[in-house]
């Protein structure tokens, strides 16, 4: 255990880590990702939790917190390719941003109003060295995100049409991420956020079986 955290308690860490655990005995080398990571978040809240304690899921595919526990608003994001690395995250769906106007100027505010709607963002993340899975369960801080809004967007890359506007990001006088915002799709990701940034709740290795 490397941190300890009010809204994500120890008894809670430990009833997830035993969740994740448990979805390998059926899925032995497929990390649990998407609404398969949002229902065993879910599951170890009701078993730490009071009775008649509020934990109700967001709506499904709509710019919402992907869990409510006690008024708490709740993201939830996992990154678990072949390619993950132990040092930096990338979240490749911070938001989707995809209606015009396509200018820095929108395009920062939708950001903002998006890490508007949540109160925490937990991650779990599994870095690949066969026959072990490392996992880290992490508490990505928001108020670090929301310095995008201080990102001086430049176009990147070759795409005609709508060019990609991407940006480093600072924190402390130091690069703390990079922000892309990708012309074809609308999406606005996050590349190389260190992991030394967060709140490291967990980290464990998980033995995968042929």
């Amino acid at each position: 255990m490397s941190a300890k955290s009010q809204i994500f308690p120890e008894d809670f860490i430990i009833a997830l880590r035993t969740l994740v655990n448990v979805h390998h005995s059926i899925y032995a080398r497929v990390p649990p990702q998407g609404i398969y990571f949002e229902a065993l978040v879910e599951e170890a809240f009701k078993r730490v939790k009071k009775p008649f304690t509020t934990i109700t899921a967001g709506a499904k595919n709509q710019p919402v917190h992907d869990l409510l526990v006690e008024n708490h608003r709740i993201s939830l994001k996992t990154e678990t390719g072949l390619g993950t690395d132990s040092r930096f995250i990338n979240i490749t769906k911070l938001c989707t941003t995809e209606r015009e106007p396509w200018n820095p100027e929108v395009l920062l505010q939708r950001v903002a109003d998006h890490l508007d709607r949540y109160d925490s963002i937990l991650m779990l993340r599994a870095i690949w060295d066969l026959p072990l899975l490392h996992y880290q369960l992490l508490e990505i801080p928001t108020d670090i995100l929301k310095l995008i809004n201080t990102a001086d967007l430049k176009p990147v890359g070759y795409r005609k049409g709508r060019q990609s506007l991407g940006a480093d990001v600072h924190a402390g006088g130091q690069r703390a991420f990079h922000v892309h915002f990708d012309g074809s799709d609308g999406k606005c990701q996050i590349r190389g956020f260190s992991v030394d940034l967060c709140g490291k709740l967990l980290e464990w290795d998980l033995q995968i079986r042929e």
